[in-house]
């Protein structure tokens, strides 16, 4: 007696279709899974064994053969669970054969419920485009599997709903998608809590309007961590694309709450500076996506920049340049997307006074040079934005006027963004960091007072061509938030200025 049910499996962040075959043959009472199992699939014979028992249905005493095809991708998770109870109970007659257009997946417990899995979103993804029109998932899985459309999705909760549902007995209501909608104010601190720090502030609206990379440097307590903090709100709203692109990843790595659908907020990661590389950029024998990753489309925050250890920095250089990570393993070679704005904070020095205009700084210049000698010239030179946080003055402190607050900086940023959606539609660019080297010039238009002072400045500093590059393109932001058609030599200076910081600490 043979059955076959229709599955998924996941790999990185790429779903495939997996068959479930299922037979029962003559000889000694045995239970074998084939098909490259890791532990967690082989484990479902003990689980499905339980299952069957517990739900009242008879367990064949015969030789059982689970084949997962195809053989030679290994299968991980315990995501089988579901379609191997289906096909051993199809294959004994105890269930009807499911139709072709049916794939289910789920976790079982021992009593018959179904628990909820990782990768679902890529795995509904995958399902649609191999034609699978009824998708059958843990209930708590049906909002995300919903939002990959063109589905059917049926939510589970024992695994004798599936089968009330092939009898006809009970049918299952389909799970209703959710129309998505952009996360409305985060809860999060409001610029209007910063004192002073007028050019930190600005500088962090320029990076949130166009997508830029900043560095922050100054003394302890002068408002960096604030700043970075305050930054999720007034960047801009998820778009749908850029939700299902940052839900996959958060689906792969099962940190997403449980019955949610689309991830609706950018997500904010700050990992603290023992972070291994392989945990920073992703990695593992079975390759996980990392920091990088969970940041796509959204901010990674490095507080402390010089104690992260310099493998874990400089593994940041592909992922800035080029918004993916590769990370190769004897089995195959996965990309995880990480398109990110990375906003780094760091002291001047070990004691962290250096050029305190109050306090003397305790640090020798050898030891100035090797704490700043950890962040290396090409890392620094993928940061758009080098900012000088100095210490809070007094009357500053004890204003008791208000500063603006993020509602009011987030209407420039959304103002400066829709500009530059008009300017990408349909080339999947999102900001002005992310313009490639081809569209440079046809999109960063200078008038001519503005070519000669780039001009001047690139050869007074010595700037590289990537740091041109990185200058023009926070030109074009600011001139976005002046809704100027050109980039001014006002604009052109603004950004020249905040490319110069790296001269007064780095050229020791």
């Amino acid at each position: 007696m043979f059955a076959r049910i229709n599955s998924l499996g996941v790999y990185a962040l790429n779903g495939f279709s997996v068959s479930v075959e299922a037979d029962i043959s003559g000889g000694l009472p045995q239970f074998t899974i084939v098909g490259l199992p890791d532990s967690a699939v082989r484990e479902a014979t003990d689980r499905v064994r339980s299952a069957l028992k517990n739900l009242g249905f008879s367990y064949p005493v015969s030789r059982v053969t689970v084949n997962l095809a195809p053989a030679h991708v290994r299968k991980t998770g315990p995501v089988y669970d579901l379609p191997i109870f289906l096909a051993l109970l199809c294959a004994c007659g105890q269930a009807p054969m499911a139709a072709p257009g049916m794939a289910f997946l789920g976790e079982l417990s021992l009593d018959g419920g179904v628990r909820s899995v990782t990768g679902v979103l890529p795995m509904a993804l995958a399902a649609v485009q191999q034609g699978v029109r009824h998708l059958f998932v843990p209930a708590e899985n049906a909002a995300e599997a919903a939002a990959a459309g063109a589905l059917c999705v049926y939510p589970v909760h024992t695994a004798l709903d599936a089968v009330r549902h092939l009898t006809g007995e009970a049918p299952i209501e389909p799970a209703q998608p959710a129309a998505f909608a952009p996360g409305g104010p985060r809860d999060v601190p409001d610029f209007a809590d910063v004192r002073g720090q007028l050019e930190a502030r600005r500088a962090m609206e320029i990076a949130a309007a166009g997508g830029h990379n900043i560095l922050l440097i100054g003394a302890p307590g002068t408002g960096k961590s604030m700043l970075a903090k305050r930054l999720p709100g007034i960047l801009p709203p998820l778009s749908r694309t850029e939700a299902v692109e940052t839900t996959k990843v958060y689906s792969v790595a099962g940190m997403l709450p449980r019955g949610s659908g689309l991830v609706s907020h950018r997500p904010f990661r700050a990992p603290h500076h023992s972070v291994s590389a392989a945990g920073l950029v992703g990695g593992g024998s079975t390759p996980r996506p990392g920091e990088v990753s969970l940041a796509h489309n959204g901010v990674l925050f490095l507080d402390e920049l010089p104690e992260f250890s310099r493998s874990s920095m400089e593994t940041l250089r592909q992922p800035l340049e080029d918004g993916v990570v590769t990370v190769s393993r004897v089995n195959g070679t996965v990309s995880f997307p990480c398109k990110f704005m990375l906003v780094a904070a760091m002291n001047p020095c070990p004691c962290g006074y250096y050029g305190h205009p109050t306090r003397p700084c305790t640090c020798s210049e050898a030891a100035v040079a090797r704490y700043l000698g950890r962040v290396s010239g090409p890392l620094l030179d993928r940061i758009d934005l080098h900012i000088e946080v100095p210490p809070v003055d007094f009357r500053d402190l004890s204003n008791t006027a208000k500063e603006e607050s993020s509602a009011s900086i987030k209407v420039r940023v959304d103002a400066a963004r829709d500009i530059q959606n008009k300017r990408f539609a349909n080339t999947g660019i999102t900001c002005n960091a992310q313009i490639p080297p081809e569209m440079l010039h046809e999109v960063c238009r200078t008038a001519p007072a503005a070519d000669a002072l780039l001009k001047n400045a690139f050869e007074k500093f010595g700037l590289s061509a990537r740091a041109y590059d990185r200058v023009l393109k926070v030109s074009r932001t600011i001139a976005d938030l002046d809704n100027s058609r050109d980039i001014e030599a006002r604009h052109a200076a603004e950004a020249v200025r905040y490319r110069t910081l790296d001269r007064k600490y780095w050229t020791r």
